[in-house]
């Protein structure tokens, strides 16, 4: 079968179902290691284990998705199409066996060939195909719409390097490549058969009879890789397709022939960089040019994709959106608006009016920020250079959305609905508001910010259009598998009802006060803090007491997130235990963790002071075991099914309103950890659920922050008028963290003093006195595990499958099986 043929109902039988016991997964272990991996037990590597462990889970995986995929097409159900630049999966094999019901399985397979299960679960590379949260919902929503038995696929970019893998020297970050395919990913399926062609460049030509074409300068083809992704109990397995860009002519031979042996590869190496990296350095203008071009990459080959699968069992283009769904995650996939109405029309002979009409019937769109330099831009110089055809689209769209507004006297303001902006720039958040169904935020705060704020007069024009869907994350990965010593607690204590329905976990509640029980949590709790205390000796040498109190902030390295306000509390802690020593202080380890992007100075700069600070606070003898400071390098998804199970204290602590949700804060309250945080995203709804007793709310609202952006700041007049603040800034500018250049983070101080945009200096006397309320509160054990409880028994309601049952409705419009 090629991309453009017809998909034939499937008639074979189905595959025979294989045993699930111990004998049948050791001898399914056995065979893919011989037959597959080309190794006798008595050579075998760790490596070669863990690939014949892995590729025999993968069977009963495979078996699932053939069924699920026969029942799809033969009940011809309405699909979702998740188009998202990132997937942030992780590690797949412990999820496979936990969704698919092999744990006791795998564990006497494992046991009887002499393997130890938990070290082969960890040779398994994580899978570079996200940053942060924008990548690991797309992975929740994956899992939950596999759980639910909602028919979908996700898109995106199959990254050969991914994200950078992040090391540090001397405290800076440092970008090295990250290798997860350099011994192959034994989940995913190339389907070389299925490859789209992508154009860029070149120019437009019309024929007689009114028809357009697009002579490309460059073409480039997009090739599958599907990897399954198995629900609860294997009830339902879902696709996520990765494209990776490969070259239309491999190789000029006659240039090769002739010795020219760098540019007969050239066209192999321009076409492959487009699915290299992730998030390239868009500081320069050929990085801003390979993001724009990786963007409509994924989208096109993506939206070509669906459209064949659809006419391969409908003949009617129009009857499109009642039988397709497409979310875009973001504005990156927002080309889709335009590419969507280029083939319908360029390609079906549809009418723009036409093509549009079912183009805003088909997309809808997620936003997930309301920081206007977030909501992506691209010179119209730039884009008519690369995507020719689709700025005459665009300009269109522009123009008849224009009109028709004009014609009905609203008060609104019109530049404010432009898509195109002074002719120069193409706003691509404009653009997938305009050319979609229903557009959500993704928590209740950022979907009321995004109505008053960013799309205030988009909302008066379509005020239907804006929906709340709050974010949520996945019980299985999670709970279930990343914190085995809670879920044995909870399935002892309630069943498992509650992993495929979260909101059952409050059941548990009338436990919280029961002394044997909080007597397990905690038991539960130390472990996890003692495996993160290994971790951390592991990764960066320091010893950290596991009584301690375990105090985590693990995101994203950004200034609205405000790792700054954390470490210049770090200081002052500091600066207050060396100077009463023998008072009675709460031991606490502050844990940071995260990346910052390759072209963001400030970010890197945090970076750097953290580890300064780390550097100075670790070898200070008269502070000793009362706080230490671990900052860990290469965040992912695997480093956080670690920390978030150990973590006591959770940080959300972002500017007010400019965190749209967040999920980290999901899931450290369902691990039991209390939060310390302002009142944006989604702690407004965690505080809701979980009682002001059992988090520490401090700082401006929205509404403060709003206001004070309106009125003006002085920062240095609050500086001046705090005394523990000043003397950490002091000492900061000073030197004592960084003795061999004390200038080194007077750019930080400035920053500090002269605009403080994210407001970190308003916040600090709150945010300290809050801390020192931790300090107290953690010493009454009982009381504090008390509270750990109700955050987990409190948050069920923070479930993806939840969130994925509101798209379905509110959304999609389409019926969940399960």
């Amino acid at each position: 079968m090629n991309a453009t043929s017809k998909i034939e109902p499937i008639t074979e039988p189905a595959v025979p179902s294989r045993e699930r016991t111990a004998a049948a997964l050791k001898a399914a272990i056995l065979e893919k290691l011989t037959y597959f991996v080309g190794k006798d037990p008595g050579h075998a590597t760790e490596k070669d284990w863990s690939t014949a462990l892995a590729l025999a889970v993968r069977d009963y995986v495979v078996e699932r998705w053939f069924e699920a995929t026969r029942a799809t097409y033969d009940g011809q159900k309405k699909r979702v199409y998740y188009l998202s630049m990132e997937f942030l999966i992780g590690r797949l094999l412990k999820d496979a066996i936990a969704n698919i019901g092999l744990e006791e399985a795998v564990a006497g397979a494992c046991e009887e060939l002499g393997l130890n299960l938990e070290a082969h679960l960890q040779q398994e590379s994580d899978a570079a195909l996200g940053n942060g949260g924008l990548g690991r919902l797309a992975a929740c929503f994956m899992d939950s719409m596999s759980t639910l038995g909602v028919p979908a696929h996700g898109y995106g970019i199959r990254y050969e390097h991914g994200l950078f893998r992040q090391r540090f020297h001397d405290g800076w970050q440092v970008e090295e490549p990250e290798d997860w395919l350099v011994s192959g990913h034994v989940w995913e399926f190339e389907r070389a058969e299925v490859a789209y062609p992508i154009k860029f460049g070149g120019h437009i030509s019309f024929d007689g009879h009114g028809r357009t074409f697009w002579h490309a300068e460059e073409t480039v083809n997009a090739v599958a890789y599907d990897t399954p992704i198995p629900g609860w109990k294997g009830r339902h397995v879902n696709t996520l397709r990765l494209w990776a860009s490969k070259p239309v002519e491999v190789l000029d031979l006659g240039r090769f022939n002739h010795g020219d042996y760098v540019s007969a590869a050239e066209k192999t190496i321009r076409a492959e960089t487009i699915s290299r990296v992730l998030y390239p350095d868009d500081t320069t203008p050929e990085g801003k040019e390979l993001r724009l071009k990786q963007e409509y990459f994924f989208t096109s080959a993506s939206l070509q994709d669906i459209l064949r699968r659809f006419l391969a069992k409908n003949d009617d283009i129009r009857d499109l959106p009642n039988h397709i769904a497409i979310q875009m995650n973001d504005t990156h996939p927002a080309i889709a608006v335009a590419e969507l109405m280029r083939i319908l029309a360029d390609e079906h002979r549809l009418t723009f009016p036409d093509a549009f009409d079912i183009t805003r019937h088909c997309l809808h769109y997620t936003n997930h920020t309301l920081m206007p330099e977030a909501l992506e831009r691209w010179n119209t110089g730039l884009f008519r250079k690369v995507l020719p055809r689709h700025m005459q689209i665009i300009e269109w769209i522009d123009y008849h959305h224009l009109a028709e507004v004009q014609g009905r006297n609203l008060p609104i303001n019109l530049d404010a609905i432009r898509i195109i902006e002074w002719g120069n720039e193409i706003k691509m958040g404009s653009l997938a508001f305009v050319g979609s169904r229903r557009v959500n935020g993704v928590s209740a705060l950022h979907t009321e910010l995004m109505k008053q704020t960013v799309f205030k007069d988009f909302h008066t024009l379509y005020p239907d259009r804006i929906v709340n869907q709050t974010n949520g994350i996945t019980p299985r990965r999670w709970l279930y598998e990343c914190n085995p010593g809670l879920r044995a607690l909870l399935l002892e204590s309630i069943g498992d009802k509650w992993v495929d329905n979260l909101e059952l976990i409050d059941e548990a509640s009338q436990f919280a006060t029961d002394a044997a029980f909080r007597e397990k949590f905690a038991a539960a709790k130390r472990a996890n803090k003692i495996r993160l205390a290994k971790e951390i000796e592991t990764r960066i040498g320091l010893k950290v007491d596991p009584s301690a109190l375990f105090d985590i902030q693990i995101k994203r390295i950004h200034e609205y997130k405000r790792q700054l306000l954390n470490l210049l509390e770090t200081i002052a802690l500091y600066q207050a235990i060396r100077r009463t020593p023998g008072a009675e202080w709460t031991p606490r380890v502050k844990v940071f963790a995260g990346k910052a992007a390759p072209g963001y100075h400030m970010a890197k700069l945090i970076i750097k002071l953290a580890n300064d600070i780390a550097k100075v606070i670790n070898a200070d003898p008269i502070v000793g075991d009362r706080l230490k400071v671990a900052v860990l390098p290469n965040y992912n998804v695997s480093l956080a099914e670690v920390i978030i199970p150990a973590a006591d204290l959770s940080e959300q602590i972002s500017t007010a309103g400019m965190e749209a949700s967040g999920t980290g804060n999901m899931k450290l309250a369902l691990n039991g950890a209390l939060t310390i945080g302002t009142l944006d995203g989604a702690n407004v709804e965690i505080a809701e659920r979980v009682g002001p007793d059992n988090i520490y709310i401090f700082g401006l609202t929205a509404d403060d922050v709003a206001g004070i952006r309106q009125h003006g700041y002085n920062p240095v007049a609050t500086i001046d008028s705090d005394p523990t603040l000043k003397a950490v800034i002091d000492a900061m500018v000073s030197g004592t963290f960084s003795v061999d250049d004390s200038h080194r983070f007077h750019g930080v101080a400035d920053r500090l003093w002269h605009t403080d945009w994210f407001l970190v200096t308003a916040d600090f006397q709150s945010y300290f006195q809050a801390q020192r309320a931790v300090d107290v509160d953690y010493r009454d054990t009982d009381r504090w595990t008390e509270r750990s409880i109700l955050n987990t028994t409190k948050v069920g309601w923070f479930s993806s499958d939840r969130t994925i049952r509101g798209y379905a409705k509110d959304v999609w419009n389409v019926e969940p099986k399960f």
